[in-house]
């Protein structure tokens, strides 16, 4: 694998609140699809909007299409931000930033609930990503890459290793570290978000983020996959090409719909447009004229997902449980707005693919996360998400401390 450590330094107001007008669904949002139209930048945006609340009523859950069941896999968590089936039908769960520890949800009985839960591991660093390879447990905290002996499902009480430190620290939560296992099993991609919203503390302070790391099962070895992504944070192999795809959160105070976070195919080597550039060649007005060298190799991503979503989970649709009409393509868990005078995201969406691309345009398949746009009172918000051993979707909603699990009817 050719090393990229050219690519900018590896990667190397006032606030106004704005009133909730309406929640946009995914076809009048705009921003969205191969081709978005993009409005001129605004650099005087600075509307701060955030929604409040969390907690379902008795009774309710959030809305599939119909012919699915939604069922409160695991209840009473502690902000569930990410999950990880394991072949058995048990599911991983990392527990941050309080509770900071991952548990395991024993797999699911007749009525589809989980069996129990175990505390497998405390006393973390904002734990994200996790991996289990044969007898090996990885984990990834905000400042490193940690290596536990896998216990069975028990509890582990041997000490982990630091295998990889990572840059911590910086913008808006940009804390999440993501792991996904190489194809062949002898590696490990790493995602480290931007310390910044468009590098206003200087690129020095951007060593090794914004980017897709590949690093060997010892932590050495570390390449910089893909760079210029801001924060990328759901990874997942499409199922019919191999390929790697990524979904990212782009940057904000640039306008109410600007810019979209988007779904790309990951290419080695390759670089993606921040903080330069936006989906593609779009200069960002605040480093107006800096190294148009990097701008005009910026790659277009593949799919826009619309402005200040939060899209963050991935997982692409395989196994045979789901109907033909979801199967193949990729979930997005998008956790919602808070820079954008409208909400947008706060759902998962379902975007179906053909030939290994995006075919068509994302449609809804889990709302109801938005309770009142006009006050931004929400039930939950959607992050990770995840095909479980028996081919069900999973949800982990951390603002209801659920995880949620859709299954035929």
């Amino acid at each position: 694998m050719a090393r990229r450590r050219d690519v900018i330094l590896g990667l190397a107001g006032g606030l106004a609140t704005g009133r909730a007008l309406a929640q946009s669904g995914p076809g009048d949002l705009p921003g969205m699809g191969p081709q978005p139209e993009l409005p001129p930048p605004n650099t005087t945006h600075r509307v701060v909007n955030r929604s409040h609340g969390g907690g379902w009523p008795r009774g309710r859950v959030p809305k599939a299409p119909p012919g699915f069941t939604v069922t409160a896999f695991a209840e009473g968590l502690d902000n569930p931000r990410w999950v990880t089936p394991l072949p058995g039908g048990d599911v991983l769960v990392a527990e941050a930033p309080a509770a900071n520890r991952v548990s395991l949800l024993r797999a699911p009985g007749p009525d589809g609930r989980s069996r129990g839960r175990v505390t497998i591991l405390e006393g973390l660093n904002r734990p994200f990503g996790m991996a289990l390879m044969g007898r090996t447990l990885f984990v990834a905290d905000t400042d490193a890459l940690l290596r536990f002996p896998w216990n069975d499902g028990n509890r582990i009480t041997a000490r982990g290793e630091t295998l990889l430190r990572l840059p911590a620290g910086g913008y808006n939560n940009h804390w999440t570290r993501n792991i996904l296992p190489a194809r062949d099993g002898r590696s490990l991609f790493l995602t480290v978000g931007s310390g910044s919203n468009a590098a206003e503390h200087g690129l020095d302070n951007e060593i090794r983020r914004a980017n897709i790391l590949h690093v060997g099962l010892d932590g050495s070895g570390e390449q910089i996959f893909a760079a210029g992504l801001r924060n990328p944070v759901g990874l997942d192999w499409e199922p019919s090409s191999g390929a790697l795809w990524t979904v990212v959160n782009e940057r904000d105070n640039i306008g109410d719909d600007l810019v979209p976070d988007y779904l790309t195919r990951v290419q080695e080597g390759g670089f993606y447009g921040w903080p330069f550039s936006y989906f593609g060649q779009n200069p960002d007005p605040r480093l107006q004229g800096q190294r148009p060298d990097l701008v005009a190799r910026a790659i277009v991503p593949d799919y826009a997902l619309g402005p200040h979503t939060a899209s963050l989970g991935l997982a692409f649709s395989t196994g045979r449980l789901f109907p033909d009409a979801y199967r193949g393509g990729a979930f997005i868990g998008q956790r919602g707005s808070w820079n954008r005078s409208a909400f947008s995201g706060y759902r998962v969406l379902y975007l179906p693919f053909r030939d290994s691309r995006p075919a068509g345009m994302a449609q809804d398949f889990l709302t109801g996360f938005m309770a009142d746009p006009e006050t931004g009172q929400t039930y939950g918000r959607p992050v990770g998400v995840a095909v479980d051993a028996a081919g069900a979707l999973l949800v982990a909603d951390d603002v209801s401390d659920t995880v949620w699990r859709v299954t035929p009817t």
